[in-house]
């Protein structure tokens, strides 16, 4: 007979107010993490988004229209000698902070999905050349090198399921 497991205490509050939850109907598109990618990698006008990466012209529209609307990119104008008005697209403040974010994946993706030669591109500090990465520390300063060290807990806005 198999020994009953304790309850999780997860089980006993909401999901409704969820943060990740929240984030990943912004971000949880293939094409939505492939745009920042782009942007971030300083390709900002939308012909050469869809030339380098090949998303549909409409996918496009729609990905920029949305990261414009919730506040992650903002649409600079520009025009070329004798061409009408287009714009780029610029990270703002809060797109800008997902930078870690996306660098977490890139790492994931490096150790368990690059091809045998590895990684197609590397991060680096441009003040001393030194690979960049991202680590987990406590408030406290303390570099939390084991993840099961990390215990979930209910914060400030958490709420208890009825």
């Amino acid at each position: 007979m198999q020994p009953t497991l304790p309850r999780p205490a997860a089980l006993d509050w909401s999901i409704d107010t969820c943060t990740i939850g929240r984030a990943m109907e912004i971000l949880g598109e293939r094409w939505t993490v492939v745009v920042l990618r782009e942007v971030f990698n300083g390709v900002r006008r939308f012909a050469d988004m869809r030339e380098r990466t090949g998303i549909p012209r409409q996918v496009l529209a729609n990905r920029l229209a949305s990261l414009v609307a919730h506040g992650l990119l903002r649409r600079e104008p520009y025009r070329e000698p004798g061409a009408r008005i287009r714009h780029e697209y610029r990270l703002t403040a809060k797109g800008l902070d997902l930078y870690p974010v996306l660098t977490a994946v890139k790492a994931w993706g490096d150790r368990y999905l690059a091809e045998p030669e590895g990684p197609p591109l590397e991060m680096a500090h441009r003040g001393c050349g030194a690979e960049v990465h991202v680590e987990l520390h406590c408030a406290d300063g303390h570099r939390v090198a084991d993840y099961r060290e990390v215990v979930p807990r209910p914060g400030p806005g958490a709420r208890r399921r009825n």
